[in-house]
């Protein structure tokens, strides 16, 4: 099931003094991004945040998930979403250990058919 859009906005508006934080819908669900770094994903309308060591010290007790079958486990954030100073420590954390992504190469592929 598709992740609701209130839900996502709900939790950008949690997490919005934890740097610039940006989503984007992808295919019914959602990437969440602090600084251009993917933080988090929103799926089936339950909060998915990446694992890193600052993260799960934070956390303490942490519930690991995987957000869609294949996907690598992350942390699953379930009534502290609401507490807004906790979630956006935890963002900052994260996004703090997290490196930035890999620039996209621009032109165009081109097959070889020899």
């Amino acid at each position: 099931m598709p992740s609701d859009e209130t839900f996502v906005t709900f939790i950008v508006d949690q997490i919005e003094n934890a740097g610039t934080i940006t989503y984007k819908k992808m295919f019914g669900e959602y990437a969440i991004y602090s600084d251009g770094k993917v933080v988090a994903l929103i799926c089936d309308n339950q909060l998915f945040v990446k694992r890193t060591d600052g993260g799960r010290t934070f956390i303490g007790d942490v519930v690991e998930a995987s957000p869609y079958p294949g996907a690598k486990s992350s942390f699953l954030i379930g009534a502290t979403c609401e507490d807004k100073e906790w979630m956006s420590t935890l963002i900052r954390i994260t996004a703090a250990e997290l490196p930035l992504p890999k620039p996209k190469k621009k032109g165009k592929r081109t097959l070889n058919h020899d």
